[in-house]
Protein backbone atom coordinates (compact mmCIF):
# COMPACT_ATOMS: atom_id res chain seq x y z
CA UNK A 1 0.00 0.00 0.00
CA UNK A 2 1.34 3.21 -1.00
CA UNK A 3 2.08 5.92 1.74
CA UNK A 4 -0.02 8.66 1.76
CA UNK A 5 1.64 11.95 1.90
CA UNK A 6 1.14 15.45 3.94
CA UNK A 7 2.33 18.10 2.44
CA UNK A 8 2.77 21.75 2.95
CA UNK A 9 2.38 24.68 0.58
CA UNK A 10 4.30 27.59 0.75
CA UNK A 11 3.52 30.98 -2.12
CA UNK A 12 6.57 32.82 -2.93
CA UNK A 13 5.87 36.71 -4.11
CA UNK A 14 9.37 38.61 -4.73
CA UNK A 15 11.10 35.92 -2.39
CA UNK A 16 8.19 36.30 0.41
CA UNK A 17 6.38 34.02 2.08
CA UNK A 18 2.70 34.96 0.99
CA UNK A 19 -1.04 33.98 1.47
CA UNK A 20 -3.47 32.62 -1.28
CA UNK A 21 -4.59 35.48 -1.68
CA UNK A 22 -1.29 37.43 -1.75
CA UNK A 23 -1.38 39.27 1.30
CA UNK A 24 1.97 38.65 3.61
CA UNK A 25 1.84 35.54 6.16
CA UNK A 26 1.75 37.12 9.51
CA UNK A 27 4.40 34.58 10.84
CA UNK A 28 7.50 36.13 11.58
CA UNK A 29 9.45 33.70 9.83
CA UNK A 30 11.31 33.79 6.13
CA UNK A 31 10.29 31.81 3.51
CA UNK A 32 13.09 29.12 3.95
CA UNK A 33 12.53 29.25 8.12
CA UNK A 34 9.03 28.35 7.21
CA UNK A 35 10.36 25.85 4.73
CA UNK A 36 12.67 24.50 7.79
CA UNK A 37 9.62 24.65 10.32
CA UNK A 38 7.52 22.84 8.67
CA UNK A 39 10.25 19.82 7.32
CA UNK A 40 11.18 19.63 11.29
CA UNK A 41 7.56 19.57 12.61
CA UNK A 42 6.56 16.56 10.09
CA UNK A 43 5.78 17.58 6.67
CA UNK A 44 6.49 15.01 4.12
CA UNK A 45 7.02 17.34 1.10
CA UNK A 46 6.71 21.09 0.41
CA UNK A 47 4.88 22.46 -2.77
CA UNK A 48 5.98 26.16 -3.52
CA UNK A 49 4.33 27.75 -5.92
CA UNK A 50 6.74 30.46 -7.69
CA UNK A 51 4.32 33.37 -7.82
CA UNK A 52 6.71 36.17 -10.05
CA UNK A 53 5.47 38.05 -12.51
CA UNK A 54 8.64 39.12 -13.96
CA UNK A 55 11.81 37.41 -14.60
CA UNK A 56 13.47 39.73 -11.76
CA UNK A 57 10.88 38.15 -8.76
CA UNK A 58 11.28 34.91 -10.91
CA UNK A 59 14.97 35.21 -9.88
CA UNK A 60 14.54 36.06 -6.33
CA UNK A 61 12.21 33.69 -5.89
CA UNK A 62 14.50 30.85 -7.48
CA UNK A 63 17.10 31.92 -5.07
CA UNK A 64 15.08 31.56 -2.03
CA UNK A 65 14.24 27.88 -2.80
CA UNK A 66 17.56 27.12 -3.38
CA UNK A 67 17.96 28.71 -0.31
CA UNK A 68 15.43 26.11 1.36
CA UNK A 69 17.05 22.71 -0.52
CA UNK A 70 20.10 24.02 1.64
CA UNK A 71 18.97 23.73 5.15
CA UNK A 72 15.48 21.54 4.97
CA UNK A 73 15.14 18.08 4.22
CA UNK A 74 12.05 17.63 3.08
CA UNK A 75 11.54 17.38 -0.39
CA UNK A 76 10.33 20.08 -2.55
CA UNK A 77 7.78 20.05 -5.46
CA UNK A 78 8.66 23.80 -7.19
CA UNK A 79 5.53 25.34 -9.98
CA UNK A 80 4.52 28.91 -11.03
CA UNK A 81 6.22 30.83 -13.22
CA UNK A 82 7.21 28.69 -16.14
CA UNK A 83 7.30 30.69 -19.80
CA UNK A 84 10.32 27.93 -21.57
CA UNK A 85 11.89 25.23 -20.79
CA UNK A 86 14.66 26.74 -19.56
CA UNK A 87 12.52 27.91 -16.76
CA UNK A 88 11.85 23.89 -15.87
CA UNK A 89 15.67 23.58 -15.58
CA UNK A 90 15.95 26.09 -13.04
CA UNK A 91 13.36 24.89 -11.01
CA UNK A 92 15.18 21.61 -11.12
CA UNK A 93 18.48 22.87 -10.29
CA UNK A 94 17.45 24.41 -7.23
CA UNK A 95 17.08 20.82 -5.70
CA UNK A 96 13.26 20.40 -6.46
CA UNK A 97 12.38 16.93 -7.04
CA UNK A 98 9.67 17.77 -8.93
CA UNK A 99 8.70 20.42 -11.81
CA UNK A 100 4.94 21.17 -11.50
CA UNK A 101 3.60 22.63 -15.14
CA UNK A 102 0.65 24.62 -14.75
CA UNK A 103 -1.82 23.02 -17.28
CA UNK A 104 -4.55 25.62 -17.32
CA UNK A 105 -1.73 27.95 -19.47
CA UNK A 106 -2.08 26.32 -22.65
CA UNK A 107 1.77 26.75 -23.67
CA UNK A 108 2.81 24.92 -20.03
CA UNK A 109 0.54 22.33 -21.33
CA UNK A 110 2.12 21.85 -24.73
CA UNK A 111 5.77 21.81 -22.74
CA UNK A 112 5.14 18.14 -20.77
CA UNK A 113 6.27 15.91 -22.84
CA UNK A 114 9.64 18.36 -24.10
CA UNK A 115 10.11 18.55 -20.57
CA UNK A 116 9.73 14.57 -19.41
CA UNK A 117 12.10 13.50 -22.32
CA UNK A 118 14.86 16.12 -21.43
CA UNK A 119 14.52 15.77 -17.70
CA UNK A 120 12.64 12.50 -16.74
CA UNK A 121 9.45 11.38 -16.50
CA UNK A 122 9.72 11.45 -12.39
CA UNK A 123 10.66 14.78 -12.42
CA UNK A 124 7.38 16.34 -13.98
CA UNK A 125 4.21 16.88 -12.43
CA UNK A 126 0.65 18.76 -14.17
CA UNK A 127 -1.18 21.31 -11.91
CA UNK A 128 -4.96 21.36 -13.36
CA UNK A 129 -7.93 22.81 -11.32
CA UNK A 130 -10.14 20.08 -13.20
CA UNK A 131 -9.52 16.55 -14.81
CA UNK A 132 -11.12 13.79 -16.48
CA UNK A 133 -9.65 10.57 -17.13
CA UNK A 134 -8.59 11.42 -20.89
CA UNK A 135 -7.06 14.16 -19.69
CA UNK A 136 -4.95 11.79 -17.19
CA UNK A 137 -3.84 9.57 -19.52
CA UNK A 138 -2.68 12.27 -22.01
CA UNK A 139 -0.45 13.72 -19.60
CA UNK A 140 1.09 10.59 -18.16
CA UNK A 141 1.42 9.60 -22.22
CA UNK A 142 3.50 12.92 -22.04
CA UNK A 143 5.66 11.90 -19.61
CA UNK A 144 4.06 13.60 -16.39
CA UNK A 145 4.03 10.97 -13.10
CA UNK A 146 1.76 13.31 -10.50
CA UNK A 147 -1.24 15.84 -10.79
CA UNK A 148 -1.37 18.35 -8.18
CA UNK A 149 -5.19 20.14 -8.29
CA UNK A 150 -6.81 22.23 -5.39
CA UNK A 151 -9.68 20.70 -3.41
CA UNK A 152 -13.06 20.22 -5.10
CA UNK A 153 -16.11 18.76 -4.31
CA UNK A 154 -15.85 15.09 -6.23
CA UNK A 155 -11.85 13.21 -5.42
CA UNK A 156 -10.95 11.16 -8.54
CA UNK A 157 -10.25 7.66 -7.42
CA UNK A 158 -9.70 6.29 -11.34
CA UNK A 159 -7.18 8.48 -12.51
CA UNK A 160 -4.25 7.43 -14.50
CA UNK A 161 -2.26 9.13 -12.67
CA UNK A 162 -1.81 9.77 -8.26
CA UNK A 163 -3.45 13.07 -7.37
CA UNK A 164 -1.76 15.55 -4.37
CA UNK A 165 -4.56 17.06 -3.47
CA UNK A 166 -4.31 21.20 -2.19
CA UNK A 167 -6.95 21.27 0.66
CA UNK A 168 -7.91 23.70 2.93
CA UNK A 169 -7.14 24.74 6.32
CA UNK A 170 -9.22 22.42 8.10
CA UNK A 171 -8.50 19.62 5.97
CA UNK A 172 -7.79 15.67 7.25
CA UNK A 173 -6.11 13.28 5.64
CA UNK A 174 -9.02 10.84 6.17
CA UNK A 175 -10.86 13.23 3.80
CA UNK A 176 -8.93 12.88 0.79
CA UNK A 177 -7.43 9.53 1.16
CA UNK A 178 -8.41 6.67 -1.74
CA UNK A 179 -7.64 4.53 -4.12
CA UNK A 180 -5.47 6.86 -6.51
CA UNK A 181 -4.65 9.57 -3.70
CA UNK A 182 -1.08 10.63 -3.90
CA UNK A 183 -1.19 12.84 -1.05
CA UNK A 184 -3.10 16.22 0.83
CA UNK A 185 -1.51 19.11 0.75
CA UNK A 186 -2.17 22.11 3.12
CA UNK A 187 -2.57 25.66 2.10
CA UNK A 188 -0.37 28.40 2.64
CA UNK A 189 -1.83 30.15 5.86
CA UNK A 190 -0.93 31.55 9.18
CA UNK A 191 -1.84 28.71 11.48
CA UNK A 192 0.97 25.77 10.93
CA UNK A 193 -0.55 22.67 11.25
CA UNK A 194 0.97 19.74 13.82
CA UNK A 195 1.67 17.12 11.20
CA UNK A 196 2.66 14.84 13.55
CA UNK A 197 -0.86 14.98 15.46
CA UNK A 198 -2.55 14.74 11.75
CA UNK A 199 -0.42 12.10 11.03
CA UNK A 200 -1.59 9.89 14.47
CA UNK A 201 -5.35 10.78 13.56
CA UNK A 202 -4.75 9.45 10.20
CA UNK A 203 -2.82 6.55 11.46
CA UNK A 204 -6.19 5.71 13.53
CA UNK A 205 -8.09 5.88 10.44
CA UNK A 206 -5.57 2.85 8.99
CA UNK A 207 -4.44 5.95 6.65
CA UNK A 208 -0.72 4.24 5.70
CA UNK A 209 1.18 8.25 6.46
CA UNK A 210 4.30 8.17 6.78
CA UNK A 211 5.46 7.45 10.32
CA UNK A 212 8.38 6.02 12.22
CA UNK A 213 8.26 3.19 14.73
CA UNK A 214 10.44 2.47 16.87
CA UNK A 215 12.32 -0.95 16.81
CA UNK A 216 13.41 -0.52 20.37
CA UNK A 217 10.66 0.17 23.35
CA UNK A 218 12.03 1.66 26.28
CA UNK A 219 11.10 -1.12 28.61
CA UNK A 220 13.86 -2.51 26.42
CA UNK A 221 16.39 -0.07 27.78
CA UNK A 222 18.24 -0.25 31.05
CA UNK A 223 17.44 2.59 33.36
CA UNK A 224 18.70 4.21 36.40
CA UNK A 225 17.24 3.53 39.99
CA UNK A 226 14.84 6.47 39.07
CA UNK A 227 13.83 4.82 35.89
CA UNK A 228 16.03 7.42 33.58
CA UNK A 229 18.37 6.87 30.55
CA UNK A 230 21.22 9.47 29.79
CA UNK A 231 21.00 11.04 26.09
CA UNK A 232 23.96 11.93 24.17
CA UNK A 233 22.94 14.86 21.34
CA UNK A 234 24.42 15.51 18.33
CA UNK A 235 24.32 17.87 15.70
CA UNK A 236 22.69 16.02 13.05
CA UNK A 237 24.54 17.44 10.08
CA UNK A 238 28.21 18.17 11.92
CA UNK A 239 28.02 15.58 14.47
CA UNK A 240 29.08 18.10 17.12
CA UNK A 241 27.94 17.15 20.53
CA UNK A 242 25.58 19.28 21.75
CA UNK A 243 24.70 18.25 24.84
CA UNK A 244 24.07 15.53 27.76
CA UNK A 245 20.04 14.91 29.37
CA UNK A 246 18.17 12.30 30.51
CA UNK A 247 14.90 10.42 29.70
CA UNK A 248 12.30 8.65 31.33
CA UNK A 249 9.41 6.76 29.59
CA UNK A 250 7.47 9.58 29.34
CA UNK A 251 9.80 12.05 27.77
CA UNK A 252 10.67 9.20 24.85
CA UNK A 253 7.14 8.70 24.06
CA UNK A 254 6.62 12.52 23.65
CA UNK A 255 9.81 12.77 21.59
CA UNK A 256 8.78 10.10 19.48
CA UNK A 257 5.52 11.59 19.12
CA UNK A 258 6.03 15.34 18.62
CA UNK A 259 9.13 14.80 17.09
CA UNK A 260 10.87 17.49 19.37
CA UNK A 261 13.36 16.38 21.91
CA UNK A 262 11.59 15.59 25.37
CA UNK A 263 13.43 15.11 28.04
CA UNK A 264 13.16 14.63 32.37
CA UNK A 265 14.37 17.32 34.75
CA UNK A 266 16.27 15.97 37.62
CA UNK A 267 16.59 19.24 39.23
CA UNK A 268 13.25 20.16 38.71
CA UNK A 269 11.53 16.65 38.68
CA UNK A 270 9.05 17.29 35.84
CA UNK A 271 9.68 16.60 31.99
CA UNK A 272 10.97 19.26 29.78
CA UNK A 273 10.61 19.61 26.20
CA UNK A 274 13.77 21.88 24.98
CA UNK A 275 12.79 24.84 23.66
CA UNK A 276 9.71 25.12 25.17
CA UNK A 277 11.10 28.70 26.77
CA UNK A 278 13.54 29.24 24.58
CA UNK A 279 12.38 28.58 21.66
CA UNK A 280 15.10 26.50 21.00
CA UNK A 281 13.69 23.39 19.85
CA UNK A 282 15.62 20.32 19.22
CA UNK A 283 13.99 18.16 16.29
CA UNK A 284 15.35 14.67 15.99
CA UNK A 285 16.88 12.35 13.06
CA UNK A 286 17.70 9.87 14.65
CA UNK A 287 17.60 7.97 17.85
CA UNK A 288 19.88 4.92 18.79
CA UNK A 289 21.35 3.23 21.91
CA UNK A 290 24.83 1.80 22.57
CA UNK A 291 25.20 -1.73 22.81
CA UNK A 292 24.35 -2.02 26.45
CA UNK A 293 21.34 -0.19 26.00
CA UNK A 294 21.86 2.20 29.13
CA UNK A 295 22.88 5.13 26.86
CA UNK A 296 20.68 6.78 23.75
CA UNK A 297 22.43 9.13 21.12
CA UNK A 298 20.32 11.98 19.52
CA UNK A 299 21.20 13.25 15.94
CA UNK A 300 19.03 16.81 15.84
CA UNK A 301 18.33 19.60 14.37
CA UNK A 302 19.21 22.11 16.71
CA UNK A 303 17.31 25.51 16.71
CA UNK A 304 19.58 28.17 18.06
CA UNK A 305 21.98 27.51 20.51
CA UNK A 306 21.63 24.15 22.89
CA UNK A 307 23.22 25.18 25.93
CA UNK A 308 21.52 27.61 28.08
CA UNK A 309 24.18 30.10 28.36
CA UNK A 310 23.69 30.44 24.54
CA UNK A 311 26.35 28.70 23.51
CA UNK A 312 26.16 26.75 20.86
CA UNK A 313 27.24 23.30 22.64
CA UNK A 314 27.37 22.55 25.89
CA UNK A 315 30.70 21.30 25.42
CA UNK A 316 32.85 24.97 25.22
CA UNK A 317 35.27 24.36 28.48
CA UNK A 318 38.50 23.29 27.20
CA UNK A 319 40.37 21.45 29.73
CA UNK A 320 43.85 20.43 28.35
CA UNK A 321 44.49 19.55 24.66
CA UNK A 322 47.34 18.36 22.71
CA UNK A 323 48.49 19.25 19.23
CA UNK A 324 47.06 17.11 16.34
CA UNK A 325 46.31 16.89 13.28
CA UNK A 326 42.21 17.10 11.83
CA UNK A 327 42.30 14.58 9.54
CA UNK A 328 38.04 14.41 9.39
CA UNK A 329 37.91 15.28 5.66
CA UNK A 330 34.86 17.85 5.85
CA UNK A 331 36.29 19.60 8.61
CA UNK A 332 39.67 19.71 7.09
CA UNK A 333 37.66 21.60 3.90
CA UNK A 334 36.08 23.91 6.26
CA UNK A 335 38.83 24.78 8.57
CA UNK A 336 41.38 25.46 4.81
CA UNK A 337 37.84 27.39 3.18
CA UNK A 338 37.72 29.74 6.82
CA UNK A 339 41.13 30.55 6.11
CA UNK A 340 40.15 31.46 2.28
CA UNK A 341 37.47 33.18 3.30
CA UNK A 342 39.38 35.35 6.06
CA UNK A 343 42.30 36.36 3.54
CA UNK A 344 39.30 38.01 1.56
CA UNK A 345 38.19 39.89 4.59
CA UNK A 346 41.19 40.66 6.12
CA UNK A 347 43.68 40.57 3.24
CA UNK A 348 47.61 39.53 4.03
CA UNK A 349 50.67 41.42 2.68
CA UNK A 350 52.27 38.40 0.53
CA UNK A 351 49.78 36.26 0.90
CA UNK A 352 49.32 33.58 -2.52
CA UNK A 353 45.78 33.57 -1.92
CA UNK A 354 45.03 37.72 -2.03
CA UNK A 355 47.61 37.76 -5.37
CA UNK A 356 44.74 35.42 -6.94
CA UNK A 357 41.84 37.48 -5.58
CA UNK A 358 43.21 40.83 -6.44
CA UNK A 359 44.41 40.00 -10.05
CA UNK A 360 40.23 38.47 -10.33
CA UNK A 361 38.02 36.05 -11.51
CA UNK A 362 40.10 35.26 -14.77
CA UNK A 363 43.53 34.40 -13.28
CA UNK A 364 41.70 32.02 -10.50
CA UNK A 365 40.09 30.13 -13.62
CA UNK A 366 43.13 29.70 -15.62
CA UNK A 367 44.53 28.32 -12.48
CA UNK A 368 41.71 26.36 -12.13
CA UNK A 369 42.47 25.19 -14.90
CA UNK A 370 46.09 24.97 -15.40
CA UNK A 371 45.33 22.71 -12.14
CA UNK A 372 43.07 20.19 -13.80
CA UNK A 373 45.81 19.70 -16.48
CA UNK A 374 48.40 19.04 -13.88
CA UNK A 375 45.75 16.20 -12.54
CA UNK A 376 45.60 14.38 -15.87
CA UNK A 377 49.07 14.47 -16.62
CA UNK A 378 49.81 13.59 -12.66
CA UNK A 379 47.50 10.90 -13.13
CA UNK A 380 49.66 9.00 -16.44
CA UNK A 381 52.12 8.87 -13.68
CA UNK A 382 52.32 5.68 -11.65
CA UNK A 383 53.67 7.29 -8.72
CA UNK A 384 50.08 7.73 -6.70
CA UNK A 385 52.29 11.07 -4.91
CA UNK A 386 52.17 13.27 -7.10
CA UNK A 387 48.32 13.04 -8.23
CA UNK A 388 47.66 13.69 -4.42
CA UNK A 389 49.84 17.09 -4.15
CA UNK A 390 48.16 18.20 -7.69
CA UNK A 391 44.37 17.34 -6.35
CA UNK A 392 44.92 18.84 -3.19
CA UNK A 393 46.28 22.22 -5.26
CA UNK A 394 43.73 21.96 -7.58
CA UNK A 395 41.30 21.68 -4.98
CA UNK A 396 42.68 25.11 -3.22
CA UNK A 397 42.20 26.67 -6.21
CA UNK A 398 38.66 25.89 -6.72
CA UNK A 399 37.94 26.88 -3.13
CA UNK A 400 39.38 30.21 -4.09
CA UNK A 401 37.15 29.82 -6.67
CA UNK A 402 33.98 29.00 -4.64
CA UNK A 403 34.89 32.06 -2.18
CA UNK A 404 34.85 34.47 -5.30
CA UNK A 405 31.52 33.10 -6.32
CA UNK A 406 30.08 32.96 -2.90
CA UNK A 407 29.86 29.48 -2.70
CA UNK A 408 30.26 27.22 0.19
CA UNK A 409 30.89 23.57 1.15
CA UNK A 410 27.36 22.95 2.31
CA UNK A 411 26.39 24.23 -1.11
CA UNK A 412 28.65 21.89 -2.66
CA UNK A 413 27.73 19.23 -0.21
CA UNK A 414 23.79 19.58 -0.57
CA UNK A 415 24.12 19.07 -3.66
CA UNK A 416 26.23 16.10 -4.31
CA UNK A 417 23.56 14.90 -1.73
CA UNK A 418 20.68 15.57 -4.06
CA UNK A 419 22.42 13.69 -6.77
Amino acid sequence: MKEFKIAQEIRLDNGKAVLADGTDITLEQTATDLAVFYSNYGADMLLVRDLSNTDEEHEKNIDTVKEMVSRTDAPILLGGHVKRLEDVKKYLYTGAVMAVLDATIPSNSEMIKEAADRFGKDKIAVYVDSITEKAAIAYKEAGAALLVKDHKEQLDATLALPVLYIGTESSKAADYYQENAYGLSYPAMNNPVDFHKEKESARKEHIPVITYEPQLQFSDFKTDAHGLIPVVVQDYKTNEVLMLAYMNEEAFQHTLESGRMTYYSRSRKELWEKGLTSGHFQYWKELSADCDRDTLLAKVYQVGAACHTGKRSCFFEKIVKKDYVERNPYQVFEDVFRVILDRKEHPKEGSYTNYLFDKGIDKILKKCGEEATEIVIAAKNPNPEEIKYEISDFLYHVMVLMAEKGITWEDITTELARR
